[in-house]
């Protein structure tokens, strides 16, 4: 087993207000709507949204042969901006992680546009780390959900202000 980490960072031209109220507070409401054919319902499964809350969210189609994850918020500050969730069961956990964890930074670059810092840390069932390709692989996935929701926001000017 080894423990590992990376980091990745991204620019969006959005009000980080707007941009944290669409991803990490309604999140669980906007991402089906957005990404339909990706993601078929986010449910919270137990809590209120805030630290210890459990969501499910159920995708269409399987990834790693699983058609769900299941994640655990550890650690948010709405005065930081930060959230961290943790992945209890589906995703990738099973042949490859035993367990991986996300975190995200919201940073105010101006008052149009937020940088994102991205935090993935894991624990491989073997004894490698994760590849620069299974890396990108998760990156390349948060990165289409906020493209999503900066789409969102830009084409609905009023939308989380």
């Amino acid at each position: 087993m080894v423990k590992g980490s990376f980091t990745d960072e991204s620019f969006w031209s959005v009000q980080i207000d707007r941009l944290w109220k669409a991803r990490i507070i309604d999140g669980y409401n906007l991402l089906p709507k957005l990404l339909p054919d990706f993601i078929s319902k986010v449910e919270i499964i137990e809590g209120d949204g805030g630290i210890g809350t459990v969501k499910k969210l159920s995708f269409t189609k399987d990834i790693n042969g699983n058609g769900f994850v299941i994640e655990k918020i550890m650690a948010l500050d709405m005065d930081c901006y930060l959230v961290k969730d943790t992945v209890i069961n589906g995703g990738l956990i099973g042949p490859r992680l035993i367990s991986y964890s996300f975190e995200h930074k919201f940073e105010k670059i101006s008052d149009h546009s937020t940088l994102v810092k991205l935090t993935v840390e894991y624990e491989s069932s073997d004894e490698y780390p994760l590849s620069v390709e299974e890396q990108n692989l998760l990156i390349v996935r948060m990165t289409g959900i906020m493209k999503a929701i900066e789409g969102y926001l830009h084409t609905h000017p009023t939308a989380y202000v």
